[in-house]
This record gives C-alpha cells, structure tokens and sequence, in this order.
C-alpha cells in the first residue's frame, strides 16, 4: 500500500501521454498514482520501479514525485514560511507545491521568509500537513552530558517558565527563565551550554559560559556601557535585580562578578556609589 507523505518503492503499472502511473498496490487501477511526464526517464516502461515521494495536488489528487522533500512524515523539521493566508501558512519543504500548516496548528506568530519548527502529520483528510505543536515528538533521551555546548531550535516561549529548545532539532530542552537574559523569537537558532539533566532525561540549557569565562564577556559588555554614558556605569551594585536585568540583561550576581574582576583589574574605580572609567 501507498504511504502518503513518505518514499514509496512503486513499479509503473501503465503509460499514459501525459507520464506513467504507478501501481498503488490495491488490485484497483483507479488507485494508481500519476508520476508526471516531466519526471519520467526518456525510456521509462511498464514494470520499471521508481523510489517516489507521494502526496496530494492542488487538487487534492495523489501524486507522485522522484524529488526528495526536506522532511518526511512523522519528522520534525526547521521550515522557512513562503506564504500566509487567513486559512494558514505555506512552508518551503522542497517541492514546487508548499507544505500547509493550519492556522488552528499555529501555536505561535508567524512570520513570511522566517524559519520554524514543525512535525509533519496527516490531517483528518490523509492530506500532509504541519503543526507547530512539537513538544509530544521530542526525545528525551540525549546523549549530551552537563558542560556540553549544543545547537538548538526556539519553539516555544513561556515568560514564567523560561524558553523551550528543541536540541538538534530532537531533544527537549529548556532555558529556564533565571538562565535568559536575551531577546529570543519563535524560531531563532541558539547555541547554548547545558546545565543540568535532569532525571527524566530533559535538559536544562543556558545561553551564557561557565561563571570563570562568561565574567570576562560581561566586564566588556560594561565598559562598552560606560564608554557610551560619559565614563560612568549607568547602574551600580545597589540597584535591584530587576533593573540591572532589563538595563544589561545579566543577572545581579553576573553584574557583580563582572564588576569585582574590572575594579581588579584596575580598569575601573568607585566614586562614592558611582563605578567610573579611571
């Protein structure tokens, strides 16, 4: 039987001028599926086997393909939207016909020439589709270990929680809302070190490198912000959490690590409360 959505091994049935139909395996030649004359061999006849990916038409008929799509049914995958309309979107996943994703499976906004990622689903229909909708289709069972620097997918933002990241695009991770201080978007690309596995296997994820090596990057992130306020440290040590946050995006005790290794270093001084360039 023909698998919608998936690479099919099809033998051509018969010639018509138009292409070759390829048999559907069912004893009934009203289910044979059309490979199109512009996709067959010059020389293609009946009993010739082709490796084929199947889907629907525009108008909603199978239809068989020899080019391989960016993704398979039953596999997530990072697709850039071509195209929005009030029904869905149109994903790019490597056919001349775009893949649909409804707009009931859009979990988050989307925007055109922007990538996200999706799990590719047959809808009530047998038709391909996609959703946003990816957490259930992660694995938890990663080989990354704590330390490890690993490359992830934004899909999904939760202002209490933290940023959810599918890690190679297959394991569930997360940075927990104490570990983001950046602007992260649905679909943004993150390298990030993990932190903790947890027991069941997830991962707890930060953007930033251990305490010794990320200080470093944070004391030029505020001699950049003195040099920009006249030589003066716009914030000091006194100010709450939740201001230093919004202003620097770093928690108070990376400010004060940055701050301690500057005042070190001799590359700033204290004025009164005021931390100054020298």
């Amino acid at each position: 039987m023909i698998q919608v959505g998936k690479i099919n091994q099809l033998k051509v049935a018969n010639l018509a001028s138009f292409g070759a139909y390829l048999d559907a395996g069912t004893g009934n030649r009203q289910d044979n599926v059309l490979l199109p004359g512009n996709e067959c061999p010059d020389n293609v006849q009946e009993g010739d086997s082709f490796e084929v990916f199947v889907y629907h038409d525009s108008e909603n008929r199978l239809i068989a393909t020899r080019q391989k799509p960016l993704a398979l049914l039953g596999e997530i995958a990072y697709l850039k939207v071509t195209a929005k309309t009030k029904f869905g979107a149109y994903l790019d996943f490597g056919l001349e016909r775009g893949l649909f994703l409804p707009f009931r499976e859009q979990k988050h906004p989307l925007e055109v020439d922007h990538s996200y990622l999706v799990y590719l689903y047959l809808d009530k229909s047998g038709r391909l589709s996609a959703t946003t909708d990816i957490y259930e289709f992660l694995r938890s069972d990663s080989p990354y270990q704590k330390n490890a620097t690993v490359m992830g997918t934004v899909y999904q933002i939760n202002p209490e929680i933290g940023v959810f990241v599918a890690v190679d695009n297959l394991y569930m991770g997360l940075i927990p809302r104490s570990e983001n201080y950046s602007d992260l978007r649905w679909g943004d690309r993150v390298q990030t070190r993990v932190i903790r596995v947890r027991e069941d296997g997830k991962l707890d994820l930060s953007p930033r490198n251990l305490s010794h090596e990320q200080m470093n990057v944070d004391a030029e992130l505020l001699i950049n912000a003195m040099n920009a306020h006249g030589g003066i440290l716009p914030l000091n040590e006194k100010y709450n959490p939740q201001e230093i946050e919004k202003t620097f995006h770093l928690s108070k005790a990376a400010f004060k690590r940055a701050v301690g290794v500057l005042l070190k270093n001799g590359r700033i001084k204290k004025s009164g409360d005021d931390l100054r360039l020298p």
